[in-house]
C-alpha cells in the first residue's frame, strides 16, 4: 500500500517526527527555515498533506495554485489566520488545528508577562546586566502590586479562563471579561467574574488587560489608539493572542506618552519582523513567542496533528477539524 506523501514545514520534536515517518511517507526540515511562497505552492502540489505554522502564509495565491495534490492542512498551533480559510474551502482543502493542549502553558506565559510589567523585571534584569545597580534603595523602580486587582480578559476561551484561575485564585484578582457570546453561568461563578456587554467597559475598568481572542479579518487592530486611550494611566497591557489584534504604532505611542503605563508581549504584528521602536522602550516586555514552547506541549501538538491526519486518512472526521 502506497503510503501518504506528508511535508513537515519547520522542524518539529524528534519523538514526533519519528511517530510520522513511521506512518507516511515524510519530508521533514531539517534546516528550520521558512519555506518561500513558492516553496508552498509546490509543496501543495506534491504532497497529499501539508503541516504548517504560524510562519507559513497560507494565502489564496498559494492555495489558488493549479494541479494541486493536497488534501489537507494539519496546522501546528490553535491559530490559523495565517490560512485563507475562505479558499481552503473553496478548493476542498480540510483545516485543521491543535486546541486544548496548549491551554496551561500559553496561560502560563500570560501570567508570566503580567507580572513582568507590572513589576518590571526585563527592565530589572537589563538593570543589572548593563552594571547599572549600584543598590537597594526605597524609591527603585516601583511596579504595581497584582495582588487583589483587576483583571480584564478579551476573549474567555480556555485560555482565557485558565489565566483567570491562576490570576483569581493564586492572587486574589478579581476578573470582569468580555466575550462575543454568553459564557455558562457556573463558570462565571467559579471566578466570581463579571460579563461585560463591551470591550471599552473592560479597558476603562482594568488595571490588566489580557488578550485572548482570535487573529483575523474581524479582530485586526481591535485594540487600537482609541481604545487605548480607555485605559487608565497605571493599567498593562497583555498579548499572547496574535501580533494583529494589537496596533503595534498605536501602543507604542501609548507607552511613550504615559497613556498605560506598560505591556507585555509575546506575539507582534509582521513577526518576527517587529516593529524596532520596541525596543528601546523600558517599559514594554517581549519574549519571542513562547506561548507553548514547553518540550511536553509541542509534542502533545504533534500527536493533536497526527492524531488528525490518521482520522483523515482512515476516511473519518478529524477531532479538530476547521474546515
Amino acid at each position: 500500500m502506497v503510503k501518504p506523501k506528508v511535508l513537515i514545514t519547520r522542524k518539529w520534536p524528534a519523538e514526533v517526527e519519528r511517530q510520522l515517518q513511521g506512518l507516511y511517507d515524510v519530508t521533514l526540515n531539517e534546516q528550520d527555515i521558512p519555506l518561500s511562497i513558492q516553496e508552498l505552492k509546490t509543496a501543495l502540489q506534491n504532497y497529499d498533506a501539508v503541516l504548517p505554522t504560524v510562519t507559513d502564509p497560507m494565502t489564496s495565491e498559494v492555495l489558488m495554485v493549479e494541479n494541486k495534490r493536497v488534501k489537507i492542512l494539519g496546522n501546528f498551533g490553535v491559530g490559523f489566520n495565517h490560512i485563507d480559510v475562505d479558499s481552503a474551502k473553496s478548493q476542498g482543502i480540510v483545516v485543521t488545528n491543535t486546541p486544548g493542549v496548549l491551554t496551561d502553558c500559553t496561560a502560563d506565559i500570560a501570567m508570566l508577562l503580567l507580572l513582568m510589567s507590572a513589576r518590571r523585571g526585563a527592565e530589572g534584569d537589563r538593570h543589572i546586566r548593563n552594571h547599572q545597580w549600584t543598590g537597594w534603595r526605597p524609591t527603585q523602580m516601583l511596579g504595581h502590586k497584582v495582588t487583589g486587582k483587576t483583571l480584564g480578559l478579551i476573549g474567555f476561551g480556555r485560555i482565557a479562563q485558565a489565566v483567570a484561575d491562576r490570576a483569581h485564585f493564586g492572587f486574589g484578582m478579581k476578573i470582569i471579561f468580555f466575550n462575543r457570546s454568553a459564557i455558562a453561568q457556573e463558570i462565571i461563578a467559579k471566578y466570581q467574574a463579571v460579563q461585560t456587554s463591551t470591550i471599552e467597559e473592560v479597558l476603562s475598568e482594568a488595571n490588566f488587560v489580557s488578550l485572548h481572542c482570535p487573529g483575523g479579518k474581524a479582530t485586526h487592530h481591535l485594540i487600537n489608539e482609541q481604545r487605548l486611550k480607555m485605559m487608565r494611566p497605571s493599567a498593562h497591557l497583555i498579548n499572547t493572542a496574535r501580533g494583529d489584534v494589537v496596533d503595534s504604532k498605536a501602543l507604542i505611542k501609548a507607552l511613550k506618552y504615559g497613556w498605560i503605563a506598560g505591556a507585555g508581549l509575546d506575539v507582534f504584528e509582521n513577526e518576527p519582523n517587529l516593529d524596532k521602536d520596541f525596543l528601546n522602550m523600558e517599559n514594554v516586555s517581549l519574549l519571542p513567542h513562547l506561548g507553548s514552547a514547553t518540550e511536553e506541549t509541542r509534542i502533545a501538538m504533534g500527536n493533536q496533528v497526527l492524531k488528525n491526519l490518521s482520522a483523515f486518512f482512515a476516511g473519518e472526521e478529524p477531532e479538530d477539524r476547521v474546515v
